[in-house]
């Protein structure tokens, strides 16, 4: 079962993008995926001589990638090289081959630079639709704190989603934060008035954050719910340092802020400031489920099953164990999966149906049993 279908690996060759590589290699790994290494090429290259050598030499270092990518364990396609305004053709290419997720990096930057993320990253992410994993120059992929801020937008609710299961296929810890803004109007006529509003301005805001987690299934999840009081860039970004985050997930358009091309004011001030890698998302999923429409094997669906329940996705189990059942309706373990998968969503009615289903197949093959054996012994 694939989480992920593709990424498309935008490779520029620079020192850092031995780490990119080997970062899109351990995501394939962990949500079993194909990589697909993208290079743009200028294209404004007058001296035809000039053009082919470089033509080469990144054909040459595109077939390098692949080569460690496919000796890594991890599907690759053939590669792909373009010429033009790099935003633009990885961009364009990620539709054209409807990857599921652009992975780059973010760019060199100096030490102590404020702005740590390129202008071909931000544009990229301010141009595509598809999820976009920037990853941050020498920092290596060890996925153990994950950070998903939410506005109640629906664009943090997607990222939530993909938050959630990335959190249980990395064995991750995940951090869901939402800050409460104050009012800071002069109109109110005392500063007892401001104080009333604000407290009253928290309070709605504590149980709107926990009447939206109620939609999402954090069962099996470690997992920290904050909801600071403060400016939300520099809370997302303090939570980011203090709690040593590693990933930062993200939706980049919400209600908070004015959007710029789609960004808003406050995902434009994190992502140019984050320390760790993140993940952008606007109107497209990173997880895409890649189920397997043909069952030979009732064993790899069951597996399959398992491994959806796992990472909570509980009626697509449902889905699989029943297909099972179409198979061999005498599928013990599928009855007893989809009871134990009801009893996880509070259904307890289908739970007692399938179980006893499951115990009565148990019993007839029990005494089938006895009665084949019976017959054996007045046979001889």
């Amino acid at each position: 079962m694939k989480l992920l279908e593709n990424i498309l690996l935008a490779n520029d060759f620079s020192a850092s993008s031995k780490n990119v590589v080997e970062t899109a290699i351990e995501f394939a790994k962990v949500l079993q995926s194909k990589i697909i290494p993208i290079h743009v090429l200028p294209d404004d290259i007058l001296n035809e001589k000039v053009k082919l050598l470089l033509k080469e030499t990144a054909l040459s270092k595109l077939s390098e990638t692949v080569k460690k990518i496919t000796s890594s364990g991890v599907e690759s396609e053939n590669s792909i090289l373009r010429f033009g305004s790099v935003n633009d053709a990885i961009v364009r290419t990620s539709i054209a081959i409807d990857a599921n997720l652009i992975l780059i990096g973010s760019g060199e930057s100096n030490s102590g630079d404020r702005f740590q993320l390129g202008t071909t990253a931000e544009r990229i992410i301010q141009e595509s639709d598809k999820p976009v994993l920037v990853v941050k120059e020498g920092v290596p992929l060890n996925i153990q704190n994950i950070l998903c801020p939410i506005d109640f937008s629906e664009t943090s609710k997607l990222a939530l989603q993909n938050a959630i299961t990335m959190a249980r296929r990395f064995r991750a810890e995940l951090t869901i934060l939402s800050v409460c803004e104050l009012q800071t109007s002069s109109w109110f006529t005392s500063e007892k008035d401001r104080e009333k509003e604000n407290n009253l301005r928290c309070a709605s805001h504590k149980t709107k954050f926990n009447k939206f987690l109620e939609d999402f299934n954090l069962e099996g999840v470690k997992c920290i719910k904050e909801t600071p009081i403060g400016n939300p860039a520099e809370e997302i970004l303090s939570v980011i340092s203090r709690e040593m985050i590693d990933l930062l997930i993200m939706g980049t358009a919400g209600r908070t802020g004015l959007n710029r091309m789609l960004i808003g004011s406050v995902t434009e001030k994190v992502i140019r400031e984050v320390p760790c890698s993140f993940i952008t998302l606007k109107e497209e999923d990173v997880i895409k489920l890649q189920l397997e429409t043909k069952i030979n094997d009732i064993e790899n669906s069951y597996n399959t099953a398992v491994q959806l329940v796992e990472d909570g996705f509980y009626t697509e189990a449902i889905a699989q164990l029943k297909a099972c059942l179409r198979v061999n309706s005498m599928y013990l373990p599928a009855y007893f999966g989809i009871a134990k998968i009801y009893e996880k969503m509070d259904e307890p009615e289908k739970a007692a149906s399938y179980r006893n289903s499951g115990m009565e197949i148990k019993e007839k093959i029990y005494y089938t049993k006895i009665e084949s054996e019976v017959r054996k012994l007045r046979g001889r």
